[in-house]
């Protein structure tokens, strides 16, 4: 009969006491990789959805698009006034004294009358009262006014004021056969129309 070998007790619980360690470090090993992994992925995110940091992207866009575009406009009204009240203050410049004027335009219709009635009037006299004439219409011009033509010009209602017709063989019809009142321009400005006659 053979003889049963015995293990000694302190054997067995060394070699278990070998065996565990590499176990468990294999299992926290599995666990490490594990929770690598569950970092990768963002939390809160299910597979198909968009990424919260994008749809923060598009409302910003958004919104600065909108702030631009008002502030596109903004400016473009700025610009606009700015021009309007340049050429207001150009206007403003160019026209200046433009009232007075009109009342010296009176002053010369009384001087055009006075010379037209002063046929049997001293020689001299008549000549000082049209180089006084002139000396006035000198500064007027100066001022940037001009007699607006109108004696056989074609009748123009934007500078005549046609006040009648008349048969008149010297001129051809629609044309201003005789001027009642001068007219005046300043500069591109009609500061009154010519009162005319027109022929039929």
């Amino acid at each position: 009969m053979s003889e049963e070998k015995t293990i000694p007790i302190e054997e067995v619980e060394e070699t278990v006491a070998e065996e565990t360690p590499a176990e468990e470090q294999e299992t926290a090993a599995e666990a490490e990789e594990a929770a690598e992994t569950q970092t990768a992925e963002t939390p809160g995110e299910a597979p198909g959805e968009e990424p919260k940091n994008d749809k923060a992207l598009e409302e910003a866009e958004k919104k600065y698009q909108e702030l631009n575009g008002k502030y596109m406009r903004l400016a473009a009204d700025f610009q606009n006034q700015k021009k309007r009240f340049e050429k207001e203050k150009s206007d403003l410049y160019m026209y200046a004294g433009e009232d007075i004027i009109k009342q010296i335009l009176e002053v010369m219709d009384n001087f055009d009358r006075a010379i037209d009635m002063g046929g049997d009037a001293d020689p001299k006299f008549k000549e000082g009262m049209e180089l006084v004439f002139k000396q006035l219409m000198g500064v007027l011009e100066k001022a940037g006014v001009k007699e607006i033509e109108a004696l056989g010009e074609d009748f123009d209602p934007n500078f005549h004021n046609a006040v009648m017709m008349e048969d008149t063989d010297e001129y051809e019809s629609n044309k201003v056969s005789g001027v009642i009142q001068k007219g005046y321009m300043m500069k591109s400005k009609v500061l009154r129309p010519s009162m005319v006659k027109v022929a039929k």
